[in-house]
């Protein structure tokens, strides 16, 4: 009992190799994943394809098990069978992937055959081992984001469809400007071969597409992979790298990474693209120093931080990669708490009080508004708002009769927290209700400062208080 599977090269019947022909016509039992392949034409004997199951199967994954069990059967009914395929038999090709894991005590033959691959870098006059990346349309097409990294050059192949093209151009413009020059090659391997050059996003509308299309994508023009960014920071901390950046600790990193972030906070306040743009990559530089200094200090590594990410990020949206449902933001709020209390009993790690595992290093208005938030979850909350105000009342007049500076702070702390209970309850964020609150403050200020005319120290309040409601009036 045998299974030999045999690869028919590229599409020319001069690219079979002499073992692969010689076994085309030996066989006894000869069956083909398809007869859509230019090189079937030179098979002078009788076989059987599957061109058939095409018409009827769901999609490529039942299809593929079924052919894949068709086959199997066959060598159990006729001892030894052989089972050819385009191109290469373990390139893209994943019937024979099944038959590999299904075949148990059958013994597999895999005869070689020239793939997709060798024809395409012909006319495209390339070398393999400069960084390309191979992957297949299908898989692309399902995705949201390539898995390509856009400093090297990469081959989509199978891009038999103009709706294959479609998805593949939306996946890949989530990375690659809509402009970016590609080149789709049909029929790469026979003597009618076409080498398209076009833009990413004309790509689905080639009228040469069929099921031998392939898709070269040349690296972006500028590095910009993630790969090549943490390459540039490994070297900075490198013995032969940067002085100051091979010093820093976790620690002396600190303040960095906080000042990066209000920097980003302020880009986004401005709606400055072009800066968010700019800060985002100050702050990414930040996460990558800190997991350079971990790597080194074999604590963990970039791979460790983004497969935690990832697999939490998968867990706690079991409504979008599992089988849960919500409907209402509410539903999405608990599916989503569920998780997180589900992660902590998993870890061994339950909190001895509701408000444990919130930092201690958050801004104090976002520290009081997420310990109220909790607090509330288990019913220590007022019924309505009215007491709400009450309190905020009540604590302005605390104020008023506290005696000395310790009883004024923790008074006027105490309204802070009331006035923050009061926008947790009209759902107003307080931190962004009062940065834009101090945005104001200042574009009404710098009118004043501009259009006063003079030192603003020797101007009366009354003639500043008119330049600001003047301001105010045109909506600074």
């Amino acid at each position: 009992m045998k299974l030999t599977i045999v690869g028919l090269g590229p599409g020319h019947e001069d690219d079979i190799t002499r073992r692969a022909w010689r076994i085309l016509h030996e066989a006894k039992h000869l069956y083909l994943r398809t007869a859509r392949h230019p090189a079937v034409a030179a098979i002078q004997r009788d076989y059987e394809s599957f061109d058939g199951l095409y018409e009827t199967a769901n999609n490529f994954e039942s299809l593929y098990e079924t052919i894949a069990g068709h086959v199997l059967q066959m060598v159990q009914e006729h001892e030894e069978v052989a089972y050819a395929v385009p191109g290469h038999p373990l390139v893209g090709e994943q019937t024979v992937t099944l038959l590999l894991q299904k075949a148990g005590e059958i013994p597999v033959e895999i005869v070689d055959g020239m793939s997709f691959i060798e024809p395409s870098l012909k006319l495209l006059s390339i070398d393999a081992m400069a960084g390309l990346q191979i992957h297949d349309a299908a898989e692309i097409a399902q995705m949201h984001h390539p898995p390509l990294n856009p400093d090297q050059p990469a081959l989509i192949g199978q891009v038999y469809s103009k709706a294959v093209a479609s998805d593949v151009k939306l996946t890949l413009m989530n990375q690659y400007p809509d402009e970016h020059p590609v080149v789709l090659l049909h029929r790469a391997g026979l003597p009618d071969g076409i080498r398209e050059s076009l833009a990413l996003y004309e790509i689905d509308r080639s009228p040469h597409i069929a099921h031998l299309t392939t898709l070269y994508l040349p690296p972006l023009h500028r590095a910009s992979s993630f790969e090549y960014f943490q390459d540039i920071i490994a070297h900075l901390r490198a013995p032969d790298g940067c002085p100051w950046d091979k010093e820093q600790t976790h620690l002396s990193l600190r303040p960095y990474l906080m000042e990066e972030t209000y920097e980003v906070l302020d880009a986004l306040d401005k709606e400055d693209m072009t800066a968010l743009c700019e800060e985002l990559g100050d702050l990414l530089l930040q996460v990558v120093l800190h997991s350079q200094v971990a790597i080194e200090e074999g604590h963990f590594t970039m791979a460790d931080i983004l497969a935690g990410i990832s697999d939490k990020i998968v867990r706690r949206h079991p409504h979008v990669w599992g089988d849960v449902e919500v409907k209402t933001v509410s539903d999405l709020n608990r599916v989503w708490e569920t998780q997180k209390q589900a992660e902590k009993t998993n870890n061994g790690d339950q909190p001895k009080s509701l408000l444990e595992g919130l930092p201690a290093a958050l801004p104090a208005l976002i520290q009081a508004y997420k310990y109220q938030k909790k607090a509330a979850k288990v019913g220590f909350d007022w019924g309505d708002i009215a007491p709400v105000y009450e309190k905020v009342l009540e604590e302005i007049e605390e104020i008023r009769h506290a005696d000395n500076p310790d009883e004024r702070t923790n008074e006027i702390g105490d309204l802070l927290f009331a006035v923050v209970n009061l926008a947790r309850w009209l759902e107003v964020e307080p931190e962004i209700a009062l940065r834009a609150a101090n945005q104001r403050f200042r574009r009404r200020f710098e009118y004043i400062e501009q259009y006063a005319g003079r030192n603003l120290k020797d101007m009366t309040l009354a003639e500043m208080d008119l330049l600001w409601n003047e301001a105010k009036s045109k909506g600074f």
